[in-house]
């Protein structure tokens, strides 16, 4: 069965320009069989899923909940938590990976890289490289990490072959996914799961006892940074004020969630 793992909602992202009903029709229209919904920071797509169609209609398409979480310190990172799981936590961006990656497992969850080379600030390997770290650093995360986004359809085939070897270098299974923001991006990437996969916890499971996942697609090249070519820098380094000024302001929120774990 086919999923897209990577999906960014009008409900949910501040730059999502479908509504997720719209999002799951276009999908069935391409013979997906579920989703991942990963909005920036956020689970509003998800629940508008779960408050007004869930059980109404599109039975027969799974809808799984997912978080694409800005770290402060190594760029996006997909998360995915068992259900029943709440944690206010993984909506308030801007905690160090390592932070995250203990409190995802903690409370039974999975997260992995998404598009580890891509932009700066925004990826794994550019924003460790901007902060000069260590290999050592690197490989310690890449070896708590439970998967590795490696077809992203927004990126370049480079960008992607750079992280299809770096999930094999490491022995982590891979997801694709389409970082669909705009209608005619949906369903460019796709993922092979398993038909008995219906939920969270059955995603957690399968990802664990698994060293490689199929998956793969098509690239979009329609972006906003196809689009603004060499000025896409401007915009990527806004990003950087952007996440930065995120993580101060929600910092006490963050500080009192966390105590709240313990």
């Amino acid at each position: 069965m086919k999923f897209d793992m990577h999906c960014h909602t009008k409900e949910g992202s501040m730059d999502g320009k479908v509504m997720i009903e719209e999002y799951i029709k276009k999908l069935k229209e391409k013979g997906f069989g579920g989703m991942l919904v990963s909005d920036h920071n956020s689970y509003d797509g998800y629940r508008e899923w779960r408050d007004s169609i869930k059980g109404k209609n599109y039975t027969d398409f799974v809808v799984l909940k997912g978080v694409e979480y800005d770290t402060i310190d190594c760029g996006h990172m997909l998360v995915i938590m068992p259900e029943g799981v709440k944690l206010k936590l993984l909506e308030l961006r801007g905690l160090p990976a390592q932070i995250l990656i203990m409190v995802v497992h903690k409370y039974g969850g999975i997260v992995g890289p998404a598009h580890p080379y891509g932009e700066k600030y925004l990826s794994l390997i550019k924003t460790q490289a901007r902060k000069k770290f260590h290999e050592e650093r690197l490989k310690s995360l890449m070896e708590q990490f439970d998967f590795v986004e490696v077809f992203n359809a927004c990126e370049s085939e480079e960008v992607n072959e750079k992280a299809r070897k770096l999930a094999r270098k490491y022995h982590k299974p891979g997801f694709g996914g389409s970082d669909a923001h705009r209608l005619e991006c949906i369903g460019m990437a796709y993922t092979k799961l398993p038909d008995n996969i219906r939920c969270e916890s059955d995603l957690i499971k399968y990802v664990k006892s698994v060293s490689y996942i199929t998956c793969g697609g098509t690239r979009y090249d329609k972006t906003t940074k196809d689009k603004l070519g060499p000025f896409n820098k401007l915009l990527v380094e806004s990003f950087f004020v952007y996440n930065k000024s995120g993580e101060r302001l929600r910092r006490r929120k963050r500080m009192k969630e966390l105590e709240n774990l313990h």
